[in-house]
């Protein structure tokens, strides 16, 4: 079994800058269970939350949704990620997606638009794959 180009880890930490969480529309997969943890966070009813914050996003199900200006509808200048201890596997995991960490070219452009990519703690081989198996962007 051949190892990945990046088998001795990758250098990552949040700087809760926002970039991937503003900017042109998208979509933020959501499940129930996220939507649970959010809605319990919030205080708020499921289907109030089902209702207000996210979006058919067709076959892949649900999203959440944009503001008017493209940032996510948990996303605030002043405070960023309003749901940030419960935010979806897809921000969680971010940026170890496959497409972000398919080969160095790849990582390098990862790196140029996350500030917090390339940067802190090295993150193991391990628990790269791990994150790049919970969701697939």
């Amino acid at each position: 079994m051949s190892h990945p180009w990046y088998q001795d880890g990758l250098a990552f930490e949040c700087t809760r800058c926002g970039k991937c969480c503003t900017g042109e529309p998208g979509y933020v997969w959501v499940n129930d269970e996220e939507l649970a943890a959010i809605a319990q966070l919030r205080g708020e009813d499921l289907a109030e939350v089902r209702a207000r914050y996210t979006k058919n996003g067709g076959r892949r199900g649900l999203s959440l949704r944009e503001k008017a200006n493209g940032d996510c509808v948990f996303y605030e200048r002043d405070q960023g990620c309003v749901i940030y201890e419960v935010r979806p596997r897809q921000c969680r995991t971010w940026p170890f997606w496959a497409s972000n960490v398919k080969t160095p070219k790849d990582w390098e452009h990862t790196c140029a638009v996350c500030p917090g990519a390339g940067q802190g703690p090295l993150i193991s081989v391990e628990e790269i794959t791990r994150r790049i198996q919970l969701i697939r962007i």
